[in-house]
């Protein structure tokens, strides 16, 4: 029934009804390490796939089951996993199908700690990550070659703003056998990357999933759309006998259960093997979080946009970037993949440089000074010397980020109390600028 409900019935009811032991409505924390088998024979046949069920809160929770089918059904997908990161999401989304000697094709307009894994980390692993400019869809396709496992991008880039063409990007990969994967996080309910073609999705559920700055956690589906086995050649690790796991062929081994070889394994391999889970109690967070998750993403977007247009008129700004904002490709891509709003993301540079952008982080009093995004709270950054600091100036630019850009992960605070906020703290930035510009002169 979930694929006819609407996404503020689905973050309530989509996977769960009442706990079978004691009827309770809210999902309980299942807060075990292992689960009892029924039998020897039970233990048997889960360890070798062919029964599905609780084995060790590693590989899969109830609590966390739950999360996983919701998460999924929001997304129109047909399965995910839960792991104990967005980064560990990201990793794994490309591990599960690239080892040393592949490479993918990624997005410029990524976060900075997504381009030091890919940049840096994934070097070490033999994994190369091209880098290409998605303003023209076509520069993924140039860099694709026979060994290209993946594209990967980010839905609302942060800190660029540019929504990224998925459609076109997705057809690309259609058409050469390989599968985009889309990071949703600061897009999460605006935009349903399957509806446009993707392939996997990835979240930080540490931001709007959560929502409230409390629990480390993300995220991986599967849209079920992609066919591993029409690409036997370029997925290996899908279609060939894995050695880690009794040599089964995984698009074969499971479809009697649908199209879900990528995320099984994913589960029963990674997650066994490098054990980034997450844990009951987050997964029970993150449950929360979901059962509002429409209704603030509504407020975060509503005050976005509010902000984004006082920053436009204040004459201490001398560029505002806010996708609400964005005309002619930029404009339509906008248009085009995001529904219901445009994001609580708003990013803008001021006249004083990075001084000024300095004291106005420093005057800040409602607003915190916070590397993280999706809270309810108002959030602000300087991405240069924190988020995007490991980055060469040269891919801070490509990144989006400049000297004197500041970010502002707008909540769901009244907006004229975070306007004010904003207002004294750029009022003080300004007058800092004007004494340090008279010293300078006298």
């Amino acid at each position: 029934m979930t694929t006819t409900m609407k996404p503020e019935t689905i973050a309530l009811h989509a996977g769960y009804r009442a706990d079978p032991a004691t009827n309770a409505v809210a999902v309980p924390i299942y807060q075990t390490t292992a689960f009892q088998f029924d039998s020897t024979e039970h233990a048997k046949n889960l360890f070798e796939l062919s029964d599905f069920g609780n084995i060790y809160s590693r590989i899969m929770n109830p609590t966390s089951d739950v999360f996983e089918q919701r998460m999924a059904a929001l997304e129109g997908g047909v399965a995910a996993l839960a792991v104990s990161s967005g980064q560990a999401a990201t990793a794994m989304s490309i591990q599960n199908i690239a080892h040393a000697g592949d490479n993918i094709v990624s997005s410029t307009d990524v976060y900075g700690g997504t381009w030091n894994l890919f940049a840096n980390t994934f070097k070490d692993f033999g994994i190369e990550v091209r880098f290409v400019d998605p303003s023209d869809p076509e520069n993924f396709r140039n860099a694709t070659d026979a060994r290209t496992r993946a594209y990967f991008a980010e839905t609302l880039p942060n800190p660029k703003l540019h929504v990224f063409p998925i459609t076109e990007v997705a057809a690309i990969g259609e058409e050469l056998g390989v599968p985009l994967i889309m990071d949703n996080t600061a897009a999460p309910i605006i935009c349903r990357p399957f509806d446009h073609g993707a392939h996997i999705i990835v979240y930080s559920t540490t931001k709007y999933i959560g929502g409230h700055g409390t629990s480390v956690g993300g995220m991986i589906i599967d849209s079920g759309n992609f066919d591993w086995e029409k690409h036997a050649d370029r997925f290996p690790m899908l279609n060939q006998p894995d050695p880690s796991y009794h040599g089964a062929i995984w698009t074969e081994a499971v479809k009697p259960l649908g199209p879900i070889a990528y995320i099984i394994k994913a589960r029963v391999t990674l997650q066994r093997d490098l054990g980034a889970a997450t844990s009951p109690f987050n997964s029970f967070m993150f449950l929360q979080g979901l059962e509002t998750l429409p209704l603030r993403m509504r407020e975060h977007c509503r005050n976005a946009q509010t902000i984004a247009e006082y920053l436009e008129s204040h004459p201490a700004i001398t560029r505002v970037i806010y996708p609400g904002m964005h005309d002619g490709e930029q404009g339509r891509r906008a248009d085009q993949h995001l529904n219901g709003g445009h994001g609580g993301l708003v990013g803008f540079e001021m006249s004083g440089g990075v001084e000024a952008g300095r004291t106005f982080i420093d005057s800040l009093e409602l607003v915190y000074h916070v590397a993280n995004i999706g809270d309810t709270r108002t959030l602000a950054i300087h991405p240069a010397s924190t988020t995007h600091q490991q980055l060469s100036r040269e891919d801070q630019e490509k990144s989006g980020v400049t000297e004197g850009y500041i970010r502002l992960s707008v909540g769901i605070e009244n907006a004229e109390d975070i306007i004010a906020d904003l207002d004294q703290a750029l009022t003080a930035a300004t007058i800092g600028e004007t004494t340090a510009r008279l010293t300078k002169a006298a």
